[in-house]
């Protein structure tokens, strides 16, 4: 019970700044300090959006901006994961590699699309592979950070035993790297979000992006914004979604807090 009273006003503070927001976006076109011509009221954006579900034209949108996103991110996360524990592994390895891969991550995904285009076309190909250019820099470097900072005597105690290379990879190296893997993915999941965007904007005739920017290009503006916050919420549901895999897969660590 006392828990529960609690969660109220924990509740409450963690919406204040988002009230206020939400109370200053409705107020400044309202009162004409800021043109409704260029900023929608959020009753107009949730009428939008309403609109936007009552037609089912949202799951059309939203179902091509998942299905690019969620792609581009398994696949930087299965290059980057593997390539991490390549290069985290075998130091010799990585300090060969490691001039080039720290001039390529300086590249943008978005410097790169005209690339993208010309090898994959416009179609969904060079969708794909922005995102994953994008979100696969992160997973990659805290993979390589994460086997980096596993604790040698471990590795040492599980060879002393007689333990395989494979043994010590999946019950010491992974799980004691999988907290900063868990992170490069989280960061992964916003950056693959901000590169859908951008793929979406040229050449698409799908997807939340293309919505946002042909809402502009037409000045229907409630539904600019519109596809602006179910980008935003999109990308909230991806961050939450990770952020609930770590909780579950890093319960042991929980326990061992405890213990300690």
């Amino acid at each position: 019970m006392q828990r529960r009273r609690l969660r109220w006003p924990l509740a409450f503070e963690r919406s204040i700044a988002l009230i206020v927001f939400c109370l200053l976006w409705e107020l400044l076109p309202r009162l004409g300090i800021v043109s409704p011509a260029y900023l929608s009221p959020p009753s107009q954006v949730a009428l939008a959006i309403a609109h936007l579900v009552d037609s089912g034209e949202v799951w059309k949108h939203l179902g091509a901006s998942a299905l690019r996103s969620i792609s581009g991110l398994l696949l930087a996360v299965a290059g980057g994961v593997v390539g991490g524990f390549a290069l985290g592994w075998f130091r010799r390895a990585e300090r060969i590699v490691d001039p080039l891969y720290q001039l390529l991550r300086q590249v943008s995904a978005f410097a790169l699309f005209p690339v993208f285009m010309l090898f994959l076309g416009i179609g969904e190909s060079s969708k794909i592979a922005i995102i994953v250019w994008a979100a696969f820099w992160p997973v990659l470097l805290n993979t390589i950070s994460g086997v980096k900072q596993v604790e040698r005597v471990f590795i040492d105690c599980a060879r002393s035993m007689g333990a395989t290379q494979g043994f010590i990879f999946a019950k010491v190296v992974l799980p004691a790297a999988l907290p900063e893997i868990l992170t490069g993915i989280r960061l992964a999941g916003a950056y693959s979000i901000t590169a859908l965007v951008a793929a979406e904007m040229i050449g698409a005739r799908s997807g939340l992006g293309f919505y946002t920017l042909n809402s502009q290009e037409t000045f229907q503006i409630p539904d600019m914004y519109a596809g602006i916050v179910l980008l935003a919420l999109f990308g909230l549901l991806i961050n939450k979604s990770l952020s609930m895999l770590e909780r579950r897969l890093l319960r042991w660590r929980v326990g061992l807090a405890q213990n300690g």
